[in-house]
């Protein structure tokens, strides 16, 4: 998708894991160590078989080989101990680490630029906080430390071979060839080709999520063969991508396969040489062949999980890319940090488009004034609702400026733009919480009575009270259900605790009865008296009780004046009103 969110490269990825390493020193040191005591415990009894071998075929007696197999059986006792806390070890670890990466990219997506979210689609996010997300953190839990257990466990089976006999290195020596030519050839291709896959995933999120929350206005266009057709083309890229990387899997496993099981092998058949030839006792063989056996182990482990390290490698270098997507605001001028009394806000000859070359918007100037209600009113697709984003700071123009009290919008970091304008549309969430959370989640240390007096400003605090267990009961998904009027009620009663000096309502009451939102609109200008209102509306008696209406055309303001004057200026408002009227 061209408008997707951007990848990390190799380097920034690479930077990360190092930087996660050197969070934990000391929980990654204990896994290491535990693992290596546990690793070292198991090569003693290759080592004691080996001796027992070489003193039988001497005969020795029954006393010794009784003690020998005491001391290996002790030894597999303490190996099992040391595997079981080195696991547990190595579990809270991974946790540890899965949480913060966890956290931190919901840090960053929270700090995405909403136009950036817009503009990307919920496709992309949605796989990248889920499929990739899921795929790390079996990455996190599993793939990493069993490498690095299993890369630990290979240097000291090897260590144990010199230790045994310098020449009896050289037959697991003849996998490194094949291990490494396939190897090399797996990981040239492998990051590129799961990058794809995760793509085509979030190609296939993306065009669901459209059909499904657009699938009236689909259906009402006749557009459910093209649709169909996007699905169909999105799950052909999907699968081209996925056979490419199983295609890989199915060459490099093969090889992978053959070269973990030479070492013992050659081993066994070079080591009976060495023996005929009097350069390898029976004993060093005998070590030297269970030790070639215990690398299989390990080396399956680090080619097996190697195909993992490509996936979770492809999901983080995703989840990182989201912090690589710039800004598109421009930095704040000094002294930008405090909320001025007066809170000036304007729009200065904007323009905005949402592609290049197509503005939406063509040079306008709005200036409301400070405590007035402005509402905005024209046609579906005038730009209203572009223009009402622009003045809370979702989109950036591309020409022109937005300011508040004479401060760039776009230059405002987000906790403080939003003390001077908020926006609530015409879409509304209802989190997971309880009611009273809901709305105090835009000022957590609010009291239950500003609680309460936020939903009583918008009529609802006596619906709020009838509910089960009152302001107490919990809502959003699996909990009480609310309608589409009462999740638009919420949302109101946030924006009324959250009290920025200039509000944006984009349509924010279209949910409610005409009547009950005539109502309400009323009961919320009492509530923010003093507050500048900009409200986006295709109810007229919004601009009716308005102190100004500005008519919206073709992307600018054709007509600006209060609802009297632009009647009996009998242009496009007061052809509107009449026929809205009557």
């Amino acid at each position: 998708m061209s408008n997707a969110l951007p990848v990390a490269d190799g380097a920034r990825v690479r930077r990360y894991v190092r930087e996660l390493v050197r969070r934990h020193p000391r929980g990654l040191a204990a896994v290491l160590g535990l693992h290596a005591l546990a690793a070292a415990a198991g090569l003693v009894t290759p080592r004691l078989l080996g001796d027992l071998v070489e003193g039988i075929s001497r005969g020795v007696g029954a006393t010794t080989v009784d003690r020998v197999v005491a001391v290996i059986a002790a030894f597999v006792v303490v190996q099992s101990v040391l595997v079981r806390f080195a696991h547990l070890a190595s579990a809270r670890l991974g946790e540890r680490v899965l949480a913060e990466l966890r956290e931190e990219f919901v840090d960053r997506v929270l700090a995405l630029p909403l136009s950036t979210v817009e503009r990307a689609g919920t496709g992309d996010l949605l796989t990248r906080t889920s499929r990739d997300v899921s795929a790390l953190s079996r990455t996190v839990r599993f793939a990493g430390p069993e490498t690095l257990i299993a890369a630990l466990t290979v240097l000291l089976i090897l260590g144990a071979l010199v230790l045994t006999g310098p020449l009896l290195v050289l037959p697991s020596l003849l996998a490194v060839p094949v291990l490494w030519a396939g190897t090399r050839w797996y990981l040239r291709r492998a990051p590129a080709g799961y990058l794809r896959e995760n793509a085509a995933y979030s190609d296939i999120t993306d065009g669901i999520s459209e059909t499904v929350e657009g699938a009236r206005t689909t259906e009402a266009l006749r557009q459910a063969a093209r649709r169909r057709a996007r699905g169909d083309a999105d799950i052909e890229r999907s699968y081209a991508a996925e056979r490419y990387t199983l295609h890989l899997r199915t060459v490099f496993w093969p090889v992978a396969e053959f070269g973990y099981l030479v070492p013992m092998v050659a081993t066994l058949l070079i080591g009976g040489w060495f023996h005929l030839k009097g350069w390898a006792s029976l004993g060093q063989v005998t070590a030297a062949t269970l030790y070639a056996q215990q690398l299989t182990d390990p080396i399956e482990r680090l080619l097996g999980w190697l195909d993992e390290f490509q996936v979770g490698g492809a999901s983080l270098a995703r989840l990182l890319g989201v912090a690589v997507e710039p800004d598109d605001s421009s930095p704040a001028p000094t002294g930008a940090g405090r909320r001025d009394a007066d809170g000036r806000l304007a729009a200065h000859d904007v323009r905005y488009a949402y592609r290049p070359g197509h503005d939406v918007l063509h040079g306008v100037t709005l200036v409301p004034r400070p405590g007035e209600r402005l509402a905005m009113v024209g046609p579906s697709g005038a730009g209203k609702s572009t223009l009402g984003r622009l003045l809370a700071g979702v989109h950036t123009p591309t020409a022109g400026a937005v300011t508040v009290d004479g401060r760039p919008l776009d230059g405002l970091p987000l906790d403080e733009l939003r003390t001077h304008v908020a926006l609530v549309s015409q879409e509304h969430h209802v989190f997971i919480g309880t009611l009273a959370d809901n709305v105090a989640m835009v000022r957590p240390a609010a009291g239950p009575d500003e609680v309460r007096a936020a939903l009583a400003a918008v009529d609802a605090l006596d619906w709020a009270r009838a509910l089960p267990a009152g302001l107490d009961t919990v809502v959003g998904a699996g909990g009480h259900p609310l309608t589409p009027a009462q999740a638009q009620q919420l949302a109101l009663a946030r924006l009324v605790l959250a009290d920025p000096h200039t509000l944006v309502l984009d349509e924010a009451t279209s949910l409610i009865d005409p009547r009950a939102a005539r109502a309400l609109e009323r009961s919320l200008a009492g509530v923010l008296h003093g507050r500048t209102v900009i409200a986006i509306a295709h109810r007229l008696f919004s601009a009716h009780d308005a102190d100004r209406v500005a008519v919206v055309s073709d992307g600018r303001i054709t007509e600006l004046g209060t609802h009297d004057e632009l009647v009996a200026a009998n242009g496009s408002y007061a052809a509107l009103w009449r026929s809205w009227h009557g």
